[in-house]
């Protein structure tokens, strides 16, 4: 199976990690004009791996006629390259939000509609594959802390010297749609429960010269049967921390609390506080070529991708705005 990687601005990290044994990249090419394709092509050579390279990305695909495409190019344009791979019918694994816009993610879920039987796609949401995530996942699905009623989700970064794309609406997207979407897509995960209204808010303040860029964010969701979340977005993580994202997680259920932390998982119910065993991690880009393929299924749908990109970008529209937004989603 030949993949072609399009862009060096995202997660490309997964397609690496999870590579089958009958699969190969075959090229490279960058998707945006001026982009830097040097953090991949370095990050190949490590592994060993001699790839072509070209200027165009629409030059590699009429050549190498790839099976699959990794698309994640600056956020802004891998909507544009995602619907031209769906109607070229090339398996797509791209990165989140899989477009920053809703006229878009408008036409990227009308014309999946109608290649679906041909074609799969799948967004970046490789913190799913996590082993404490896929724990508490194990854990929440077999009923331990009973009905969620309750979700507080957080996503904290350091910020370092962002690429200059960042710096813009257009190019970056927002922070609640690049960040917060993860949050967005654990809390549709834990609870596969519809996503009603949204009101959130977001400050470019003391962003270090980043342009556009917010470094602080908040988002309140109601779900139906009255069950809330929120999720907590901020660029503010200090260099000195050891690693450069804290994510955490708490769901609060009617027989117990879980709580996912620093990698960990803990549970509180009526039989006292625990920390829980950790499943095998997974890898996100392997399910993907195991769906393609026929040999397996990955997790990650595209309906999943979709939704969390529409709920992300009602959060950004409600924090623009400063008003309630509601979720028109249909399961």
């Amino acid at each position: 199976m030949r993949i072609c990687i399009i862009g060096s601005s995202g997660h490309y990290q997964y397609v690496l990690r999870g590579l089958h044994k009958d699969t190969r990249i075959v090229a490279i090419a960058p998707g945006s004009a001026g982009e830097e394709m040097t953090p991949l092509r370095k990050a190949l050579k490590e592994l060993d791996l001699h790839v072509r390279e070209y200027e165009q990305y629409e030059k590699m695909i009429d050549i190498e006629k790839p099976d699959a495409v990794a698309i994640n190019s600056f956020f802004g344009v891998n909507s544009k390259i995602l619907i031209e791979m769906l109607q070229r019918k090339i398996h797509s694994f791209v990165e989140k939000p899989i477009a920053i816009s809703f006229e878009d993610l408008n036409q990227i879920k009308s014309l999946y509609e109608s290649v679906q039987k041909d074609v799969f796609f799948t967004a970046m949401f490789g913190l799913r594959y996590k082993a404490h995530f896929l724990t508490a996942k194990v854990l929440i699905d077999s009923g331990e802390i009973g009905k969620i009623r309750l979700l507080n989700t957080q996503k904290s970064y350091k910020l370092g010297k962002r690429h200059s794309f960042y710096t813009k609406r257009s190019t970056y997207g927002g922070t609640i749609p690049w960040v917060g979407i993860h949050a967005i897509d654990w809390i549709n995960w834990f609870t596969g429960t519809k996503f009603l209204t949204v009101y959130a808010t977001h400050s470019k303040i003391d962003n270090k010269d980043h342009g556009d860029l917010e470094m602080t964010a908040l988002c309140h969701f109601v779900l139906d049967q009255e069950i809330f979340a929120c999720v907590s977005i901020d660029y503010l993580r200090p260099e000195q921390a050891l690693t450069h994202d804290d994510d955490r997680v708490r769901v609060v259920g009617t027989k117990g609390i879980l709580e996912v932390t620093r990698g960990k998982v803990i549970v509180l119910d009526d039989k006292g506080e625990r920390e829980v065993p950790l499943v095998a991690e997974k890898q996100i880009f392997s399910e993907f070529l195991s769906q393609i393929k026929g040999t397996g299924s990955c997790m990650v749908t595209p309906r999943d991708s979709i939704l969390a990109t529409e709920i992300a970008l009602k959060a950004r529209e409600s924090a623009d705005t400063g008003r309630v937004v509601e979720i028109c989603q249909v399961l």
